[in-house]
């Protein structure tokens, strides 16, 4: 694979003039000479995340969720600062691909089945030593020894716990968090441990729990703070023993314990026994993060589709804009439009695939021609709809780089 090609723009072609003051007229300054769909990140909005990002962790070291950046130059960037280290990679050829561009240390934060990508990089030492493969099934270990074995290679390995919270028994049995491991209790993590490195090529390095209805649950009320509360309270003491209880199975300290997530940086840090945390969200802020009280989000990442189309008073039509998040089907997963102020999504057509029809207030007066701005409600899979980001620092493009689309790196 060639070089990605990093375009930087010279003063004269990038010159806004009169500077201009709104969110808006500052992106539309940056960018007048691009033609949208434009996808830009605001650095001066990354660089205050990423400080609060490491305030937040209180020290702690805090590993890059890849997912939610998608563009290689932004990861190395935030990588080269002091208290951030590694990356949390989600497929096995992308964590092959980042060893590849010099990242050192990378977790894969989700099993593989892959078994061309895990061949790979069991067949590249430098890979192998640089990748930690997840796990929470011995038919996951079985596919990882039987490259190791091929190559005669150890690869390393991380335990994915299930951090939910389950409150009653039985049938009764609330399930609160995501569905992930189906290991949960310290004597099963341990003999999972024991298990994996039964297979004699395999190194169980640490055990990760991710505590989705804690990191990834705004602050909307009372009963949610409470949930959070117990959740934090459960965990920490399952945390504990998970830990000691491999520990021991396998008669050595553990060197990995990752936890956390952008929405409980603070808890997670300080929660005893844990190595790093993992953030990436809190570095471009998407609209689901909006309702948290742990943090202020500084929004980073902003999309711009031109109007095109005026089809009646109080209407304005854009090109594109059906860029919809995972996760449930609702409205929080529809783009935002946040400039100008007042524009609302229609009710019927929500976004659309090649045009998105707005409300507009009647002091907007959108006419053809103008951009409007967006925001998406995760931070990184906007990226993949877009080959390059434009980096816009005050008024001006800084410098335009190629999303992993863009670099042909497209693999989930």
């Amino acid at each position: 694979m060639t070089a990605p090609t990093t375009t930087r723009h010279s003063d004269a072609e990038r010159s806004p003039g009169v500077a201009p003051r709104t969110l808006g007229q500052r992106l539309d300054a940056a960018t007048a000479h691009l033609p949208a769909p434009v996808v830009v990140v605001d650095l001066d909005a990354l660089d205050a995340n990423t400080d609060d990002v490491l305030r937040r962790a209180g020290g702690t070291p805090v590993r890059v969720a890849s997912k939610s950046v998608r563009v290689r130059h932004v990861l190395e960037d935030v990588l080269a600062r002091p208290g951030f280290g590694g990356v949390m990679a989600y497929a096995a050829a992308e964590a092959r691909w980042l060893v590849a561009h010099g990242v050192r240390d990378v977790l894969l934060g989700y099993p593989t089945v892959d078994t061309a990508a895990v061949d790979a990089i069991a067949a590249d030492a430098d890979a192998a030593r640089a990748v930690t493969f997840m796990v929470d099934d011995t038919a996951q270990a079985d596919l990882l020894a039987a490259a190791a074995r091929r190559h005669g290679r150890r690869l390393r390995v991380c335990l994915d716990v299930d951090a939910s919270l389950r409150l009653g028994r039985g049938p009764l049995t609330v399930h609160l968090g995501v569905r992930r491991s189906p290991v949960r209790m310290p004597d099963d993590v341990a003999t999972l441990a024991t298990a994996v490195e039964r297979r004699g090529c395999l190194e169980v390095r640490g055990v990760m729990f991710y505590e989705a209805q804690v990191a990834g649950l705004p602050d909307s009320s009372a009963a949610v703070r409470l949930v959070k509360r117990a959740s934090v309270r459960e965990l920490a003491r399952r945390r504990t023993d998970v830990v000691d209880a491999v520990s021991d199975a396998l008669g050595r300290a553990l060197e990995l314990v990752n936890s956390g997530g952008t929405g409980c940086l603070e808890v997670s840090a300080s929660a005893p026994g844990v190595t790093e945390v993992t953030a990436g969200s809190g570095l471009f802020v998407p609209t689901l993060f909006d309702g948290y009280r742990a943090f202020a989000p500084r929004p980073a990442a902003y999309f711009g589709l031109d109007v095109v189309r005026v089809p009646g008073d109080g209407w304005a039509t854009v090109f594109g804009g059906g860029y919809v998040a995972s996760g449930p089907a609702s409205a929080s997963r529809l783009p935002r439009p946040v400039w100008p102020a007042g524009l609302r999504l229609g009710p019927r057509e929500g976004a659309g695939e090649v045009q998105t029809p707005l409300r507009v207030p009647a002091r907007a007066d959108l006419r053809i021609g103008d951009r409007v701005w967006f925001r998406h409600a995760k931070a990184g899979e906007v990226m993949e709809r877009f080959t390059h980001v434009h980096l816009v620092r005050g008024e001006r493009v800084e410098a335009t780089v190629p999303t992993y689309r863009g670099e042909g790196v497209c693999v989930g």
